[in-house]
């Protein structure tokens, strides 16, 4: 079975991945499971910069196909922060938990009318170090005043889907693995893995 290592240490991410390429004969893994792997210091300009680095230095190091994924949240009315920085918005310590505290606290005055955000994803894949391509996809929302739900991970439980008139946090997982911006650009990358696995 042919190995696909994710470039993250994120296990909610790593598990939605998993999930979104079952139907691949893959053997999904991730940088947890090479502990010696080198650190990745996310300091691109750009989501596509950050996904093809982490494919890129992780590939080059194991030399396994590798994805590299970054993504994040766009909030309009915050000129799209916290955008690159979502992981890390309250700072070094950041925690989900705080992540969501500052989003809330920067949109205080901010009316529900005018919170529309977007999450956004960018996967790059590798073989070793060279570059197959890179994918994205977006998925468009509101944030809400509030946490509700506790499924996902993030920003999840603030981003409600008007459609659905549910957060990510309260939306059936099986029902965000179709409409996410991770499902979204990841339905892109397995066309890419099924043309470079038949090479």
């Amino acid at each position: 079975m042919r190995e696909l290592l994710v470039a993250t240490k994120n296990q909610g991410k790593l598990r939605e991945i998993r999930e979104l390429l079952k139907d691949f004969d893959l053997k999904v893994t991730s940088i947890s499971d090479y502990p010696d792997c080198p650190e990745i210091v996310e300091d691109g300009k750009t989501f596509t910069a950050n996904a093809v680095k982490k494919a890129r230095i992780i590939g080059k190091y194991t030399g396994k196909l590798t994805l590299g994924e970054d993504s994040g949240l766009q909030v309009k009315a915050l000129g799209n922060k916290p955008g690159i920085y979502s992981a890390r918005f309250s700072g070094p310590s950041a925690t989900d938990k705080k992540n969501n505290e500052k989003l809330l606290s920067s949109l205080k005055k901010v009316p529900q009318s005018k919170r529309q955000a977007r999450y956004r994803c960018f996967a790059a894949l590798s073989d070793g170090d060279k570059l197959i391509g890179v994918v994205d996809g977006s998925c468009g929302g509101l944030i809400i005043d509030k946490r509700r739900g506790t499924n996902g991970f993030g920003y999840d439980p603030l981003f409600l889907i008007p459609r659905y008139k549910k957060t990510f946090g309260e939306l059936d997982p099986s029902v965000k693995a179709k409409i996410s911006h991770r499902a979204r650009a990841l339905k892109k990358l397995k066309i890419l893995i099924a043309k470079y696995l038949k090479t």
